[in-house]
């Protein structure tokens, strides 16, 4: 089987938070024609799983906790009160962990290891294409919402340097938003997303994770403590319509879409065994759970109505602990980009091949400028959108939408 390759070393992601171990798990290395057959696989293969329960545990935690957690404040305000979001993510976690067991099963019963390649065994040819286009789609929204979420945070941290209100009249054009998100993501998103290879990020990963921890802490600190300029708008105690609880659904699932990265996370185990997994999913769904519901209940209790799409703009700008809690989502954002990107390019470049009916072994030549005009040509896509799209909320609610297919459909 011809695949896209990241880190051959399966020993070395049994329970960390690598970069190239993530992009791993969204990649698409099928680019044969058809899927494999079982009589493909071997007990001596070498990608027999080697994590244990507790790491896959952290894996699946590490795939859905992300900088999706600023939306939730929003999402509940959105939902009509806390009441009506804890309801609805309840609800939402029961279909998440189905899902999740019945795509193992899936994995199981047709011998694939990877999330296209099961949707391929089990649906069909058209219906694995569309797929791996809508993981595509979604990956590359996802890059979009980053680069916003990049120039929300920095609009507050060059306000108080310059100590200047945000978007003040006659500030200089170097502190105007389309520069800075332009100058940010040439000199470190861009750089970052053209190599091959993108273990080396696994450092910086780490530290975004530890940031996404710590962000959490810091909204939950500041509810409970919170600052004697912040007022809070209407606390709202219940939903306005049924429809608006289920407007809020789309944050909620960008949240948890774990899925896609799920069925190589099951293979990956020493014993992939459905009623295992069964376990796995439910304790990392509930660690997600309790990360997302302090995030959001405390976030929206401390703004109520008035909560910004991205909780953290809702915040002053002088704030020093919510400073460092910016720049952590910088960084988180700076390096989970070239992990999404590098799995949109899988997928295009296995649709691409797959479409000429070329194997990557015939192919080795081109694949350095093919890499390159692909990276190039999402780059600067995902650049002009972030900087004419403002508004986070809109990207995630279409992003989010994606999300839920892979959920639920």
């Amino acid at each position: 089987m011809a695949q896209v390759s990241i880190n051959s070393d399966y020993s070395e992601w049994a329970s960390s938070t690598d970069a190239g171990e993530r992009a791993r798990l969204l990649q698409s290395p099928c680019v044969d024609v058809v899927p494999k057959s079982e009589g493909e696989a071997s007990p001596g293969d070498p990608d027999s799983g080697t994590t244990s329960t507790l790491g896959a545990v952290f894996i699946v935690v590490n795939a859905c906790l992300g900088a999706g957690l600023l939306n939730f404040p929003a999402a509940f305000s959105t939902a009509g009160g806390v009441a009506a979001g804890i309801a609805l993510q309840m609800g939402m976690l029961v279909f998440i962990i189905s899902g999740l067991v019945i795509l193992a099963y899936c994995s199981q019963a047709s011998n694939e290891r990877t999330y296209q390649e099961v949707v391929w065994a089990v649906c069909g040819k058209l219906t694995g294409v569309l797929c791996e286009v809508a993981i595509a789609v979604y990956t590359f929204g996802t890059c979009i919402a980053f680069l916003i979420i990049i120039g929300d945070q920095q609009d507050k941290i060059i306000a108080v340097m310059s100590k200047e209100p945000d978007g003040a009249s006659g500030s200089p054009w170097y502190t105007d938003r389309k520069f800075t998100i332009s100058l940010t993501a040439f000199l470190f998103i861009l750089p970052l997303s053209i190599p091959k290879e993108i273990g080396f990020q696994k450092y910086a990963s780490f530290l975004s994770v530890v940031g996404t921890w710590y962000v959490t802490a810091i909204i939950i600190i500041k509810y409970i403590w919170p600052d004697k300029e912040m007022r809070p708008g209407d606390i709202l105690t219940r939903p306005a319509s049924w429809m608006a609880v289920f407007n809020a659904m789309p944050t909620i699932c960008f949240g948890f879409q774990c899925h896609v990265s799920s069925v190589p996370v099951f293979n990956s185990m020493r014993q992939p065994e459905v009623k295992t997994w069964g376990g796995v999913v439910t304790a990392a769904m509930v660690i997600a759970l309790a990360v997302y519901m302090g995030t959001g209940i405390c976030g929206f209790l401390t703004f109520g109505a008035a909560v910004d799409p991205d909780v953290l703009r809702s915040y002053p700008s002088e704030d020093v602990a919510v400073a460092v809690a910016r720049a952590f989502i910088i960084l988180s954002v700076l390096t989970s980009y070239p992990i999404l990107h590098f799995c949109g390019r899988a997928v295009v470049e296995g649709l691409w091949l797959r479409y000429k009916g070329m194997p990557v072994e015939e192919d080795v030549g081109r694949e350095r400028r093919r890499r390159v005009l692909q990276t190039l040509v999402w780059f600067l896509l995902t650049l002009l959108l972030a900087l004419f799209i403002p508004d986070i909320g809109k990207v995630i609610s279409v992003i989010g939408g994606l999300a839920a297919c892979f959920i639920f459909i």
